[in-house]
């Protein structure tokens, strides 16, 4: 019954179109008060769920990438990218695709990375001739390269969620080539639709030229190293190293590019300040509900239900899979992560996976479901920047959702993509 009770009251609450955060800490709350447990739990859990050193490299990260965002670094990127590949077919949305994956190594966030790119890319496109819903596909796609490759906040809170014992470092790691392999996946999928569309090609200004944007585009993009290095070489660990990304984005900023004014600043840090107590109540709340799905023992009946059903790898992973992205289309990222990691993590090791595996497994589907209504937070921001709707979008997604599924699979069930690279370095 109890069971009953927490997902009946979140799943009604989410229908009528609560937010998730309350929807969870309801659900909490009535399933504690049947329970007959003191109220206080909860709100303990909540406060447990984000009190943890390494949480406080999200808020750090989010307003590295926030200064970066209102510093000029967004249109430095896109200008590299057009030199680099807008000469290919369908020339803008490659430039799309490479900017976002660019960007996404200094936000660390898709909505970010939707918002900053795309506020720049899809009136553009559209102005060239691209019809807006192939800008729009091609920029929400994209913006989720941003949650596999360092400075992913979701890799932090899928490591938190795992008891803290994972390293982020290795996470970071493990994500970088699924990252560039959803990367070449989607500009495939951009090329074959422009092919289509009849979207012409632009012309190559030359490897003199990328030069001198690569030049104005490496302060920001040495930030991207300085992130990465510092967290992979034990230089510091990830909370530091989202603290000098703050300090070294702030000068860029500043002192490089000349570009942050003190209204921008203001804006910046308030935006990061909005963002982090969103993400933080979300956290805490999904602390909550993961804690009586523990003290429910809700993590060894799945393992039991899937061992009855099979005992094959393979079919037990197709099985998640599934499950996640039926959940992502209604379930926003890190309550997602924080639900089912504790549910899904013991299954999966119970099969023989490694968890720095399923972690980009789980990372990548619930970016995907950040592209499917009702709650598709990314699609959202993309097109209300396109100006066109959820259901005229949708109709022409297929082709770049098509790719994202088969990079999934590919990651799925063949391991040596995620875990390849963090081997080296050990």
């Amino acid at each position: 019954m109890e069971l009953a009770i927490l997902f009946g009251v979140f799943s009604f609450l989410l229908l009528i179109g609560t937010p998730i955060a309350f929807c969870l800490g309801a659900a909490s709350l009535a399933t504690i008060v049947y329970m007959d447990l003191p109220a206080a739990v909860i709100f303990q859990q909540m406060n447990s769920g984000m009190n943890a050193f390494a949480m406080m490299a999200i808020p750090f990260f989010i307003y590295a990438g926030d200064l970066m965002i209102r510093g000029g670094i967004a249109d430095r990127l896109i200008a590299f990218a057009s030199s680099l590949v807008g000469h290919l077919r369908g020339g803008l949305g490659q430039v799309n695709v490479v900017t976002c994956t660019l960007f996404g190594g200094i936000s660390g966030s898709a909505v970010a990375d939707a918002s900053a790119v795309g506020g720049i890319m899809i009136p553009q496109m559209v102005k060239r001739g691209y019809a807006p819903d192939y800008a729009v596909n091609v920029t929400a796609n994209a913006a989720i390269i941003a949650l596999l490759i360092p400075p992913s906040h979701n890799m932090i809170i899928y490591s938190l969620s795992a008891g803290g014992n994972l390293s982020i470092a290795d996470l970071f790691t493990a994500g970088i080539v699924p990252g560039f392999m959803l990367c070449g996946a989607l500009m495939a999928a951009a090329w074959v639709v422009a092919v289509k569309r009849g979207y012409p090609a632009g012309v190559f200004p030359g490897w003199r030229a990328v030069g001198v944007y690569l030049v104005a585009a490496a302060p920001g993009l040495l930030l991207i190293g300085i992130i990465f290095g510092g967290v992979r070489s034990g230089v510091f660990t990830a909370t530091e190293s989202s603290c000098v990304a703050v300090v070294y984005a702030f000068l860029v900023t500043v002192v490089a590019y000349r570009q942050l004014t003190w209204t921008g600043f203001v804006e910046a840090t308030l935006g990061a300040v909005r963002t982090t107590a969103m993400v933080l109540l979300v956290i805490g709340a999904a602390g909550a509900f993961g804690w009586i799905m523990a003290l429910l023992q809700v993590p060894a009946q799945a393992i039991a239900f899937m061992k009855s059903v099979t005992d094959n790898a393979f079919v037990m992973l197709l099985m998640i899979n599934v499950t996640l992205l039926a959940l992502g289309t209604f379930m926003d990222m890190a309550p997602m992560i924080i639900i089912c990691t504790p549910i899904f993590l013991p299954v999966v090791q119970a099969f023989g996976v490694d968890p720095i595996h399923f972690g980009v497994i789980l990372i990548l589907n619930a970016g995907i479901g950040l592209n499917t209504p009702p709650v598709g937070s990314v699609q959202f921001v993309a097109c209300a920047i396109g100006k066109v709707s959820i259901g005229e979008s949708m109709k022409t997604i297929w082709p770049f959702y098509g790719a994202s599924v088969a990079v999934l699979m590919l990651v799925t069930y063949v391991p040596a993509f995620s875990l390849w690279l963090p081997a080296l370095f050990k």
